[in-house]
């Protein structure tokens, strides 16, 4: 024994873990609290935040036309941004008064030298001569930022109100979410602003001798506040300001726009006056009603599960002391929801894959010891929620499906650590060296294999351009979580096995554990149904539950399978490989194994399988997007959505039943949302300054995938709901579908 003692050899953090375990006990504690607040601290979002070198140059010029935009404004800004080093592409689009243009860049470029680059561009051709001087406001250059582009979800807004009512309503609860800090912006859809007509008399001005200047400056002289210095009254000086502003229609029109030999022309004498609304932007419809529609946009970076609940706290609080109570609020398109499922995914796996570590490897090394390599499940994830949350990472779906990928081999390099560990002690050794020499030994193999398996996911860490960007998450997860459970493996487990280790287990009293068992579950009865708290009154019942299956299940079975299942696998596995290594028969295998490799890669050319850049699976929103030509007017694109509207409606219908009060509800559909005007452009396609009456979207919210059962009990497949409206709408031109 001391001879193998002294030909294996020590890994040097193993051997300081085993010496200083108080140090290990301390480490152990720091991971788990740190971690812990880091992952609640961890901003959560349905998509990674991606800071693209993509920059937007917004300009408006009203009254001019496409051609006259392109000529005076796209062209000459074209110019002078084309010879910025490290452009990859420039696209423009030139509407009637307005020009946008997208400047991409390579991704060696930082979006501020880029931002930098174009904007100096911008005010060089702004100095060009042929420049026009007479727009209403310098051309917007700004950068673009995935995650502000689309809104977080909506808030609808209906009932037996007047327009202006529900315009109250909704800037009310739009300043109350503006005010978190979260919140970038909100935008209010379906009902426009107000304004003043003055509906001028030709002839009457004609006959006055009068012009439209003269109405003009008459207005704009009377609407007017005018500051008159300071007076000192009373030891104080007091500001004086002269207030003249136009509070109401009668003021308008008794402006007097002429004076001549004592008689007054006032503007009511010379035209109509009235308040009405300005040309309609926009539309919104909920399941073909009328809606005042709140579209909320969060902050990049920001918590969108934390931003959802305080919002839903608002709308309550909003609801019980200022809205009327028959005011019908919504939320739809809530991308939350999809974040906390994956997060309780996420949770739900961890918990589950500790209990079948632990369970699994109770039958080889018995209950106390199997607890060593369960703990490196949650303590591997703490410490890369940890490494992630100083990297400034967020929990996005690629994230999330990292660490769950990651989940079934974190354990690996534990398992290797305290089995071997386990051994040592088998054959005689101390706890203290038995950790160091079974740490030792496999050391520099699981350090090795580790480092393997980073290797294959780091080349997905320099995936150039745009996808590389948003995919580069998956191999830094990965790396964090692998690495910190290697960290786990030869530094805590070491530590633990060391001080807490026993080859033997205690002798089991069942009697005195189904007694405390029986006493949990009671307990637990009493808290969970005579108290009303589920969460503390189950985790007794669980406990105890647990506790009497271990004691007369696992424990019997972990027996037999020790001393009658696992002497005979290994008889088998002997046997079989004794067969294998006889003779010449190892060339056979390996010739056949060759053979096996060279048939693969036949039958992988002659039925090569389905290439999907990602793999098919149900959607959880449809959105079809409506564009008509340039020019149309929003009447005409919103009696288009209509026509199409009532199709998708007709689909949506056929999920319809009739619950136990007689309500109609949908087992497939939780919303059908229409938008005409404004905010309807393709994210995809970046953000739109100009006014957009020409086009309109149609989302269609499906219900949570474990809600998608018919009557019958079968699931539904969102993809068959989605494929029905695109065979519907083939006949219709001007749509596309995402």
């Amino acid at each position: 024994m001391e001879e193998k003692k002294s030909l294996i050899k020590q890994f040097g953090p193993s051997t300081f873990s085993v010496k200083n375990t108080m140090t290990v006990y301390v480490l152990t504690a720091i991971i788990f609290i740190a971690g812990i607040k880091s992952y609640t601290s961890m901003p959560s979002e349905a998509f990674p935040e991606i800071v693209t070198p993509e920059i937007y140059v917004g300009t408006p010029y009203p009254g001019n036309s496409p051609l006259d935009i392109e000529k005076l404004i796209t062209r000459p800004l074209e110019k002078e941004i084309n010879g910025i080093s490290g452009v990859d592409k420039i696209n423009s689009t030139s509407v009637e008064g307005y020009s946008t243009i997208q400047v991409k860049f390579n991704f060696d470029v930082t979006p501020d030298e880029a931002l930098r680059k174009v904007k100096d561009k911008v005010d060089a051709a702004m100095g060009q001569p042929d420049f026009p001087t007479d727009l209403p406001a310098d051309p917007n250059v700004f950068e673009l930022n995935f995650s502000e582009l689309m809104p977080i979800m909506n808030i609808n807004m209906s009932g037996e109100f007047s327009l202006d009512q529900l315009k109250d309503y909704g800037e009310y609860l739009e300043e109350r979410i503006e005010d978190l800090t979260e919140i970038s912006k909100v935008d209010i859809r379906g009902i426009d602003a107000k304004e003043v007509r003055i509906l001028v008399d030709s002839k009457k001005l004609e006959s006055m001798q009068l012009g439209f200047r003269d109405i003009a400056g008459a207005i704009q002289n009377e609407n007017m506040t005018i500051s008159g210095g300071n007076l000192l009254v009373d030891g104080y000086r007091r500001n004086v300001r002269v207030v003249g502003e136009i509070r109401d229609l009668d003021e308008l029109r008794n402006v007097i726009i002429k004076s001549e030999k004592m008689q007054l022309v006032r503007l009511g004498d010379v035209a109509e006056i009235e308040f009405d609304e300005v040309e309609r932007q926009s539309y919104a419809r909920q399941y073909g009603a009328s809606v005042v529609m709140l579209d909320v946009f969060k902050r990049s970076g920001e918590n969108q599960i934390i931003v959802s609940e305080k919002i839903a706290a608002l709308l309550a609080e909003a609801q019980d002391g200022y809205f009327p109570d028959n005011l019908n609020i919504s939320v739809t398109n809530d991308t939350s929801e999809q974040t906390k499922t994956q997060v309780a995914d996420l949770e739900n796996s961890i918990i589950f894959g500790m209990l079948l570590v632990v369970l699994v490897l109770m039958f080889f090394l018995g209950l106390r010891n199997a607890m060593f390599v369960g703990i490196a499940i949650p303590m591997s994830m703490l410490m890369s929620f940890v490494i992630l949350n100083a990297l400034g990472i967020s929990l996005n779906t690629i994230v999330l499906f990292a660490l769950v990928l990651a989940l079934g081999m974190l354990v690996d390099n534990g398992i290797v650590v305290v089995e071997n560990i386990y051994r040592f002690m088998d054959e005689g050794y101390d706890r203290i060296t038995a950790a160091k020499l079974g740490a030792g030994e496999v050391a520099m193999p699981i350090i090795a294999s580790t480092a393997t398996t980073l290797a294959a996911f780091l080349p997905l860490a320099f995936w150039p351009g745009l996808f590389g960007e948003f995919m580069k998450y998956l191999p830094l997860t990965l790396i964090t979580v692998l690495s910190s459970s290697l960290f786990v493996a030869l530094v805590i487990n070491p530590g633990l096995t060391a001080a807490l280790m026993k080859v033997e287990e205690a002798p089991l009293n069942k009697r005195k554990l189904t007694i405390r068992s029986v006493i949990a579950i009671v307990v637990g009865a009493v808290i969970a149904y005579g108290m009303g708290k589920m969460a503390f009154g189950n985790f007794f019942i669980y406990g105890g539950g647990f506790a009497l299956i271990y004691a007369y299940f696992v424990v019997p079975a972990t027996k037999w399978f020790q001393g009658t299942a696992l002497p005979s696998l290994e008889n088998g596995f002997k046997k079989t490989l004794a067969y294998a290594l006889q003779g010449r028969k190892p060339i056979l295998f390996f010739s056949g194994t060759v053979a096996l490799l060279i048939f693969s890669g036949v039958l992988l050319g002659a039925f090569p399988p389905k290439t999907l850049f990602f793999p098919e699976n149900m959607p959880n929103q449809a959105m079809v997007y409506i564009q008509m030509p340039i020019g149309t007017d929003i009447e005409e694109t919103n009696a288009v959505t209509l026509e199409l509207e009532k199709e998708v409606m007709a689909i949506v219908q056929s999920y319809e039943y009739t619950d136990e009060n007689g309500e109609f509800q949908n087992y497939m559909v939780e919303s059908v949302i229409a938008q005409v005007g404004e905010g309807t452009s393709d994210p995809n396609a970046g953000p739109s300054m100009a006014q957009t009456p020409n086009k309109a979207k149609i989302t269609v919210q499906f219900h949570k995938f474990a809600d998608r059962i018919d009557l019958d009990g079968n699931r539904v497949n969102s993809a068959d709901v989605l494929n029905k409206i695109r065979e519907t709408l083939s006949d219709y031109p001007g749509w596309w579908f995402l």
